[in-house]
């Protein structure tokens, strides 16, 4: 079995765990609710990215690179934190954002700027994936070394931030009944899954959707845990009947636009717990958390633990 991936200490861990008293109350009671603290994460405004970044830039750094590539929409979170990893490893950053060039950039688009990082624009997001490689093929070609990053760092690498974030959390809570989370390009959703069952833990993992269709991102997911065993020195049997949970009941009109569950949510947790979500992903998530919760689907669970996965960046955009 490999020894524990080499990784970037880009920020101290762990991130805390805190009870959502105030928020159960306003939500009628029912089993304790927990929210995990990723948000407060102290490198580049934190969030889930900057773990999948300790193992990414690791690789890229072994691997030789100068240059990190990647891409998302213009208020990327993973771009955003892929900028910063680069300013902080003296690397240069290309990103590839799907939209208009802003006219003023605010928020992640404003961080991205601040940092040092070449940002290059295409019209929608079926062109990103060959934009990154049209231009690390150019780098290549003037001598340089470059690292494509797929979206959001959802690759095994990138997933296995989250089986370090389990052992993590077992070190401050007994296992929770369920943990409900933002899931969009999947990597996060299938660190939490894998983790769960390498601790051997019951634990529910639901993914509320922030754009793509349960179907497709529960496909997207599988994909990342099947390549998973090899990465981490386990038997693939161990992952091969995972329970892959994704609602896509709440993405609205589409990504990164709020519906008005997603706003009460925001607004919610902002007046009961001091605790600010995003518009895109977290907000949304909170939505289905609440909705269930109301519903009385957790009525018997132990623990209902929300990860907070950051990106309180876009409430400034």
């Amino acid at each position: 079995m490999p020894g524990p991936l080499p990784t970037i200490a880009l920020a101290p861990a762990p991130t805390p765990v805190e009870e959502l008293q105030r928020l159960r109350e306003s939500l009628g009671g029912g089993p304790r609710l927990l929210v995990k603290r990723d948000d407060t994460i102290g490198f580049a405004f934190g969030g889930n990215k900057v773990r999948k970044m300790r193992l990414v830039a690791a690789d890229a750094l072994a691997k030789g690179a100068d240059t990190l590539i990647t891409a998302g929409g213009v208020q990327s979170n993973h771009a955003r934190v892929t900028a910063a990893a680069a300013a902080k490893l003296g690397l240069r950053c290309i990103l590839i954002a799907n939209g208009r060039a802003p006219e003023r950039a605010t928020a992640n688009a404003l961080l991205d700027q601040m940092l040092g990082a070449e940002i290059r624009y295409v019209v929608d997001r079926t062109e990103r994936a060959a934009a990154m490689e049209n231009a690390a093929a150019e780098l290549r070609r003037a001598g340089r070394t470059p690292y494509v990053i797929p979206i959001g760092a959802s690759t095994p690498l990138g997933a296995a931030a989250f089986v370090d974030a389990i052992d993590e959390l077992a070190a401050q809570i007994d296992p929770p009944g369920v943990i409900v989370h933002s899931t969009s390009s999947g990597g996060t959703q299938a660190g939490l899954v894998a983790g769960c069952l390498l601790a051997g833990w019951q634990t529910r993992v639901i993914g509320i959707s922030a754009d793509e269709s349960a179907e497709a991102l529960s496909r997207d997911v599988r994909n990342i845990l099947e390549g998973m065993p090899a990465l981490l020195g386990v038997d693939s049997a161990r992952l091969a009947n995972a329970a892959i949970e994704v609602d896509d009941r709440f993405v609205g009109t589409g990504y990164g636009v709020p519906t008005a569950e997603s706003t009460q949510a925001l607004e919610r947790c902002a007046r009961t717990e001091a605790l600010f979500l995003d518009p895109t992903y977290t907000a949304k998530a909170m939505a289905g958390l609440i909705a269930r919760y109301t519903a009385g689907e957790f009525s018997s669970a132990a623990d209902v633990l929300f990860w907070h996965t950051g990106g309180q960046v876009a409430l400034f955009a």
